[in-house]
């Protein structure tokens, strides 16, 4: 919190943004301005409902403080930058950004929230070092909307892959250095942003359709396709990375390409050896790479599934109760403060202490229990769980009255 200080203008907001972040860090089942500001010791939710909406902080300064905390603490030669977006279900319609859409956090179409992160992932360990909420046209096209949600009036619509791209050159612009970026299919079908990942010099595999049509020097062909002229010869296994159950072995195999840039342009293809699915990247690098690094970023991509369950099982990242886009961004960003945190520990704990081999390293959701329990468990006495409980029924007494009246307006 030492880091962040200076962003907060007064004392009060910046004690107050501490009890948050150590509130989202805490064993609560639910984890909202209520409850939190129940465990922090405090007499209502007004001051933490006040921190997200009205009190004077620089909530982007603060990312920018978490991106520089990560690097610094998980720095590796070898990072991967990992694109991704993942969404909040929710109900209504007034909640910042909230339409019907596809959402792999449901697997389906559902009124939900979709953000878009940016995520370091090295050797060390992984933390989200970027946001951008993903804004529908819906929203865009409707300036009044926009206005009542907090959004500013030069708020223009904005693809998912222009998100991504606005984060990656902001990480390139803050003077960081990284070799590669990875994503899904979303941004690998994107030419826009491959094309400026090309123009940077920074290499590439991003996942595309079995559709996409790729360049060789015999003319444009489907992945698909191309796949099936492959000789047997041609594949060979490699890890993509441990997992919970060992290394992650796959079959791979990797096509030339040409390419519209200066570098070297590939079709790389993963084949499951248990149920034989395909799976394709477009690669770029500016200098030649022997096929285990791509692979190896390849596999990088799952960093940001652990990234997304452990921000939203340990840091409350999808718990806002919150409908402004200020609030949103400053929710949001403080969840990955803390998750930054438990991240950064881990890693420092591995690096000091190896442990026995009888142990299992100590993982992010270890830390959490560990910390609150023994270093910032607070304890209230009874006056204070009674005096909750009597905030609580006095604002749900108030809530009936009001749906009594309006109902009553509205019948009248």
């Amino acid at each position: 919190m030492g880091r962040v200080a200076s962003r907060f203008a007064r004392y009060e907001p910046r004690l107050r943004a501490s009890r948050l972040v150590l509130g989202l860090l805490s064993d609560l089942p639910r984890k909202n301005c209520w409850t939190i500001a129940e465990w922090a010791g405090e007499t209502g939710p007004h001051g933490m409902q006040h921190l997200l909406c009205r009190a004077v902080w620089d909530a982007d300064a603060v990312r920018d403080d978490v991106r520089e905390y990560v690097v610094e603490h998980l720095y590796d030669d070898a990072a991967v930058l990992v694109v991704d977006e993942t969404g909040d279900v929710k109900k209504g319609t007034q909640t910042v950004a909230v339409q019907r859409q596809y959402t792999g956090t449901a697997g389906r179409i559902e009124n939900a929230q979709v953000a878009v992160y940016l995520v370091y992932a090295g050797e060390r360990g992984h933390a989200a070092v970027d946001r951008e909420l993903y804004i529908p046209r819906s929203w865009t096209c409707d300036p009044d909307r926009c206005q009542a949600a907090g959004l500013g009036e030069d708020t223009v619509f904005a693809t998912k892959p222009e998100l991504a791209r606005t984060m990656i050159e902001r990480f390139l612009d803050a003077g960081h250095h990284v070799g590669w970026v990875t994503g899904d299919e979303v941004y690998g079908g994107n030419p826009t942003l491959r094309t400026a990942l090309a123009e940077r010099g920074i290499g590439y595999v991003l996942a595309v359709a079995c559709s996409a049509e790729v360049p060789t020097q015999a003319g444009k062909f489907r992945a698909d396709r191309l796949v099936k002229r492959l000789p047997k010869r041609a594949w060979q296994k490699l890890s993509a990375g441990r997992g919970a159950k060992g290394h992650r072995f796959y079959d791979w195999a990797v096509i030339d390409l040409d390419g519209s840039c200066p570098g070297h342009h590939q079709l790389l293809i993963r084949r499951n050896r248990t149920t034989g699915e395909l799976a394709y990247y477009r690669c770029f690098s500016p200098q030649p790479v022997p096929l285990a690094t791509l692979v190896r970023v390849a596999g990088s991509r799952w960093r940001v599934e652990e990234t997304f369950q452990a921000e939203k099982g340990l840091a409350g990242l999808d718990e806002h109760q919150v409908r402004r886009y200020p609030s949103w961004v400053r929710w949001v960003t403080l969840a990955m403060l803390a998750h930054a945190f438990l991240a950064v520990v881990r890693a420092d704990e591995h690096a000091r202490r190896p442990g026995p081999t009888d142990l299992v390293p100590l993982s992010c959701n270890e830390i959490q229990r560990l910390f609150i329990t023994l270093v910032i468990r607070p304890v209230h006495d009874a006056a204070h769980r009674l005096g909750w409980s009597d905030w609580r029924r006095r604002h749900q007494a108030r809530s009936r009255t009001s749906h009594y009246r309006r109902q009553a307006a509205s019948q009248a």
